[in-house]
């Protein structure tokens, strides 16, 4: 009869935390923030805000880079060593008012691409919670992670998350379609469970 009891006081405690989980994150106002070439990192913030929710904006810049992928290797390689802050033509009205923000964006040269440092230092996220995530064409993270933590010492920064995108270098774009865009799904799922920010419609 005890050992009844107790599981079904440990069951009430395990579907109670999980309600608690996803009324905790509808009632929180989200934000997806992205930049994308490639347009693999629009395809996470899509899979995010099917699981979230949220406004997604894409960060556009007043004076696009060129088509030619080498003369903006050559551009971004510049911006890194001059510290150069590239202009957004994105802005985002009331950013006071978004509780989550979720930040993606690919890896440049191992690094944040200029852009996205652009964004961090034109709006304040204190007080915000703040979480990465990336596409790369199989490099890695490099040290853009890093830096969104160090651009937003105030903030309080989550586990990001990271998937092989494209490879423009390469020839290859959007490679996050179809099946592959079925396992980045799963993996973006995965994710967000462990950082608890599913909804209770998401957990099946």
């Amino acid at each position: 009869m005890k050992k009844s009891l107790t599981l079904i006081l440990l069951l009430a405690l395990f579907f109670s935390s999980i309600i608690t989980d996803a009324q905790s994150v509808s009632s929180k106002k989200i934000l997806i923030v992205y930049l994308s070439r490639t347009t693999n990192t629009k395809a996470l913030a899509e899979i995010i805000n099917k699981q979230v929710g949220g406004t997604v904006i894409g960060i556009e810049l007043e004076k696009p880079y060129p088509h030619n992928y080498q003369s903006t290797v050559q551009q971004v390689v510049h911006e890194n060593e001059t510290g150069f802050l590239p202009p957004l033509k994105t802005k985002i009205d009331r950013i006071q008012q978004y509780d989550v923000v979720f930040v993606g964006f690919p890896t440049w040269g191992m690094q944040l691409p200029p852009p996205m440092k652009s964004f961090f230092h034109q709006y304040d996220l204190k007080g915000k919670t703040v979480i990465p995530f990336n596409s790369n064409g199989g490099y890695g993270i490099g040290s853009s992670f890093q830096t969104v933590a160090e651009l937003c010492p105030n903030s309080n920064i989550l586990d990001g998350f990271t998937t092989r995108g494209g490879s423009e270098r390469d020839g290859q774009l959007l490679v996050i379609q179809g099946v592959r865009a079925k396992e980045a799904e799963i993996a973006v799922q995965a994710w967000l469970r462990k950082l608890k920010f599913l909804k209770a419609a998401s957990r099946s």
